[in-house]
């Protein structure tokens, strides 16, 4: 990457008299508001700047960026300063260890309650009743999302649904490959454009399978192939893969899932809670 070391504002500023009129308004766009760049999907950007995803995609590469989620990193990295924590832009260097500690707190809690407004009831139910109906349940993220999804996997096993996880860009083209439209395949992306797994939902798409998404960006691309999208609040830079406020949004989704899914099945869901239970009490001191 060419990140480190390049002010992406300046090569867009260079490259302006070269650029057609399309790229020229994501280029403004950019240079106007580059904060909502760094945050925003490829969608939000294309549908602001009124102009097609393949236009930002172009104008990254003509920069010299693979792509526009390296371009994104690039402008994170002008943007951040010494001063701003990884976890939290609101703490400060001089910020005593019991006030961050207050900050990440109420960073945390912001994202929970933000969260929990962005849910919507029915898309909840959609999704808990296709999953209790469905011959196979697949769930999929790459990277730090494939962490959440094996525990939504754990989590659904232990109410007595069989789910099968994958973090693997290989194994989940496989699996939904495999898909067919009698399963459910779960997509957790935080930034909605990981572009392993849109492809490998790009294949159960086209089989027909149900498709739910978990993401911050409710115009992404992952969103574009769902059939439901279950939306988080959580704020992440480029800079912050993988940061635990998105995780919270996250689980906090998914524990509402399992929850819905426990309520509409909920004699078997008990039944297999007290078996899970009893099979590890042993393992227990």
């Amino acid at each position: 990457m060419r990140v480190l070391d390049t002010n992406p504002m300046l090569m867009v500023r260079s490259m302006l008299p070269s650029m057609t009129k399309a790229e020229h308004k994501v280029a403004e766009l950019v240079l106007e508001d580059p904060e909502f760049v760094m945050f925003a999907s490829i969608t939000d950007v294309a549908e602001r700047a009124r102009v097609g995803e393949t236009t930002v995609i172009r104008v990254c590469r003509k920069l010299g960026f693979r792509g526009y989620q390296e371009f994104k990193l690039a402008i994170a990295q002008h943007l951040a300063s010494a001063t701003k924590s990884a976890h939290d832009e609101d703490i400060e260097a001089s910020d005593s260890l019991d006030t961050a500690l207050r900050k990440i707190a109420s960073y945390n809690i912001q994202t929970l309650e933000d969260t929990a407004k962005l849910l919507n009831t029915e898309a909840v139910r959609q999704v808990s009743e296709r999953v209790i109906h469905a011959e196979h349940v697949y769930v999929f993220g790459v990277g730090s999302s494939g962490i959440t999804a094996q525990d939504l996997r754990y989590r659904l096993m232990r109410i007595g649904t069989t789910a099968v996880s994958a973090s693997d860009a290989h194994i989940i083209a496989m699996f939904c490959a495999l898909a067919t439209k009698r399963d459910v395949v779960i997509g957790i992306s935080s930034s909605g454009s990981t572009k392993d797994l849109i492809e490998a939902l790009s294949i159960a798409r086209a089989n027909e399978a149900f498709i739910a998404c978990v993401t911050n960006h409710a115009r992404s691309p992952i969103t574009h192939l769902a059939d439901v999208a279950l939306l988080t609040a959580a704020r992440e830079t480029p800079l912050q893969g993988g940061a635990l406020g998105s995780k919270i949004a996250q689980i906090h989704v998914l524990d509402t899932l399992t929850s819905a899914i426990a309520l509409a099945n909920r004699d078997e869901a008990m039944r297999a809670v007290e078996k899970t239970a009893e099979a590890v009490v042993d393992k227990l001191l």
